[in-house]
């Protein structure tokens, strides 16, 4: 077995080459411009991009800031500086990793670039992982969602939402939602494959279950069929589809 294919079964992580054009940029000026970045699934649920040293052009200062992974190793991490600005430990190397691919790649922290773009797109939260997929299908199924043996919801047209790794999501019409018993919250998450989502409470009785239905207004292009439609926690609510109780599942969401 070489190298590369054992550093990909290290402690759950795994290396592979992406073949994107990568671009971060911070204060409006750009750190790094590459075609040779890798994806490493640092984590189960989606993967970080690390960056060829020699394809970043911002500045990179070691601070004093070290850091340990079991899988990685040792990290020195870095202060990445740009003509306007600059983020304190937003980058970090692995010079002797026992994961050989990437002694020589930077990884940066997402959240302190101001903007990633995967070619010309903007991308947010994190990487598209390339094994990840979102088809949303048209349905004429009976969809009911109960809480507490309350209908909350019955549609005879919802969207069907296929997520690699995840249970399938049933998205309904609002005027098919009984919107009296939902209470607009302040929380909204973001999804690189769906865009930025709102959120709802719902009442059921005499019980308020927080943050349990969402929708997304304003969709990307890949998911436009589920506009403005609304989405209940197959985790948290019980679901019929023509007829039949859907069994809630265990996710990272139950």
């Amino acid at each position: 077995m070489s190298e590369q294919a054992q550093s990909t079964h290290r402690g759950q992580v795994r290396v592979e080459p992406s073949h994107k054009r990568v671009r971060a940029f911070l204060g409006g000026d750009l750190v790094f411009d590459t075609t040779h970045a890798s994806l490493v699934w640092e984590v189960p649920y989606y993967p970080a991009y690390y960056i060829p040293v020699e394809d970043v052009v911002a500045g990179l200062v070691a601070s004093d800031t070290t850091s340990h992974s079991p899988s990685r190793g040792d990290a020195q991490h870095y202060t990445v500086k740009t003509s306007r600005t600059e983020a304190v430990d937003a980058a970090w190397r692995y010079p002797d990793s026992p994961l050989e691919p990437i002694r020589d790649l930077v990884r940066f922290d997402w959240k302190a670039m101001d903007a990633w773009f995967e070619e010309d797109e903007e991308v947010i939260v994190h990487p598209r992982d390339p094994y990840t997929r979102v088809d949303t299908l048209a349905s004429s199924r009976h969809v009911r969602v109960l809480i507490d043996g309350e209908v909350i919801a019955d549609s005879h047209r919802p969207v069907l939402l296929f997520e690699t790794g995840l249970p399938v999501r049933y998205y309904l019409p609002q005027t098919d939602v009984r919107a009296e018993l939902l209470t607009p919250t302040d929380r909204s998450t973001q999804c690189p494959y769906k865009g930025t989502a709102r959120y709802w409470s719902v009442t059921a009785g005499d019980t308020v279950h927080p943050d349990i239905a969402w929708s997304y207004p304003t969709p990307l292009p890949e998911s436009i069929k589920v506009a403005g439609l609304v989405s209940f926690y197959n985790e948290h609510v019980d679901i019929e589809v023509d007829g039949v109780l859907q069994e809630r599942p265990r996710t990272k969401f139950s």
